[in-house]
């Protein structure tokens, strides 16, 4: 039965308070929501949770086409019972999440970070999917993670995974490794992750700047169209080689680390 809507004193019709982990009748109200059409954020809204609970509540279950309440309970017990037994595995030791690093991290702080590095990474331009699985593979200790490991991960499909490495990979991102012992590829983000992305993101700034050059001259560099192209591509063509001299000056001398141009 759904049960949308608060009763009097603020509390929920299906008696679940919000906070802490989503509740069986609070993914009822979710699958409710969406076979209504509601918007993410009016979901979260009416649960009084953030938006980004919701977002991955749907996304690691079905999607919006596939969420079931029942099935997404399911999942989580399922979830929980896994990882019960692989702190029981590992002797009391606090459970690694990458699997690789040392065992003395704080996990409820490293899964805030992840939740704010994510965040960060998606208002540069990234979609959600492609953050997390960039995230992810930033935290663990090598830098790599296989398609498998990173669906078990995050809780969500194989195809969102490719998809998210696809788009990851055509911003030089991320980089494919074959893995011979396994037989699959692992994907990789290696030190120069952020050279090679500086340079790729150059190199597009120079194709619109000369696309922009183009328009000028087809359009007529002295009329306002043309003027407004012509500004474009001379500012982007500058920008971008300054950004190609930056990135080259750092590879060939790069601050030693802690030094007074890294960030403390």
């Amino acid at each position: 039965m759904q049960h949308w809507g608060r009763a009097v004193g603020g509390t929920w019709a299906g008696g679940d308070v919000p906070g802490g982990r989503l509740t069986a009748g609070e993914r009822r109200d979710i699958a409710a929501g969406l076979a209504r059409g509601l918007t993410y954020a009016e979901i979260a809204r009416r649960l009084e949770r953030p938006t980004s609970t919701v977002t991955r509540e749907i996304a690691r279950n079905g999607g919006v086409a596939g969420y079931s309440a029942e099935r997404a309970e399911r999942a989580t017990r399922s979830r929980s019972t896994r990882r019960r037994e692989r702190s029981v595995d590992r002797a009391g030791h606090p459970e690694r999440l990458d699997g690789q690093g040392a065992t003395d991290r704080d996990a409820a702080a490293v899964r805030g970070l992840q939740e704010t590095f994510t965040e960060v990474l998606m208002r540069t331009g990234l979609s959600r999917m492609p953050a997390l699985v960039l995230t992810s593979l930033y935290l663990t200790d090598d830098g790599s993670l296989t398609a498998a490991e990173l669906v078990q991960r995050l809780g969500v499909s194989p195809a969102s995974v490719s998809k998210a490495i696809t788009q990851l990979e055509a911003q030089e991102l991320v980089r494919r490794q074959p893995d011979a012992q396994r037989r699959r590829d692992r994907y990789v983000i290696g030190d120069d992750l952020w050279y090679r992305s500086w340079l790729a993101s150059a190199r597009m700034n120079a194709a619109v700047a000369e696309t922009a050059r183009l328009a000028a001259g087809v359009l007529g560099p002295a009329t306002p169209a043309g003027t407004r192209f012509e500004a474009m591509g001379a500012f982007l063509q500058h920008v971008g080689d300054d950004m190609v001299a930056a990135a080259e000056r750092w590879r060939r001398d790069p601050p030693a680390p802690g030094g007074p141009d890294r960030p403390q």
